[in-house]
């Protein structure tokens, strides 16, 4: 194994620990010591990869980010009208067959108001994720009016905002109550509001 790999599978097990911790405890619960004893990385080579816990927090936004964005993708790139594909977007924020959702791994819930407060860089990498998000779902609204399995909206952009504003409000929701209900709920409501004239 290269030194170059060796350091890239390091640098991955300080992410992957530090995401799964933040996940549980949020970015000001969790010090560095923790982070390194989940990870079996001593003090010294975690500064090797990470400047700062700040720069830590940007790095696996960044990476969190893009594997978000790259789950979306594989979600609607199978072909198919657009009305199906938001709805299998929309059914992956629910927990199936003991598999966690996007609702329960999601660190725009966990950490969207903490981070905001805290760490500009951080912020950011978060709100353009989110920007990028409600571009692929309008894009979907205007797909799907085309093909004709989504209501035509005036606005998809803001349209496609609010949307994704109510699933993480019901994410936020679905956590506090240890629930799947209110993100049920917000399937059930979605589905209605897309409905295309005369669906059934």
């Amino acid at each position: 194994m290269t030194e170059e790999s060796k350091s890239d599978l390091t640098r991955k097990r300080i992410l992957d620990a530090g995401r799964s911790l933040l996940l549980r405890h949020g970015f000001s619960g969790v010090g560095l010591s923790r982070i390194l004893a989940e990870s079996g990385v001593p003090k010294g080579s975690f500064y090797y990869y990470f400047a700062s816990k700040e720069a830590f927090g940007t790095a696996l936004l960044e990476e969190y980010v893009a594997g978000y964005l790259d789950r979306f993708d594989a979600l609607i790139a199978a072909p198919g009208p657009a009305g199906g594909k938001l709805m299998r977007f929309w059914d992956a924020w629910l927990t199936e067959a003991g598999q966690a959702g996007i609702a329960g791994e999601c660190l725009v819930v966990k950490l969207g108001a903490e981070v905001a407060d805290l760490s500009a860089p951080m912020r950011e990498i978060l709100d353009r994720g989110v920007d990028a998000v409600v571009d692929r779902i309008a894009r979907l609204l205007r797909d799907g009016a085309e093909d004709g399995t989504v209501a035509r909206v005036d606005d998809p952009e803001a349209t496609a905002r609010m949307l994704y504003a109510k699933w993480l409000g019901a994410a936020v929701l679905a956590k506090l109550a240890q629930s799947d209900a209110a993100l049920l709920m917000a399937r059930e409501e979605t589905s209605a509001q897309l409905a295309p004239t005369g669906a059934s």
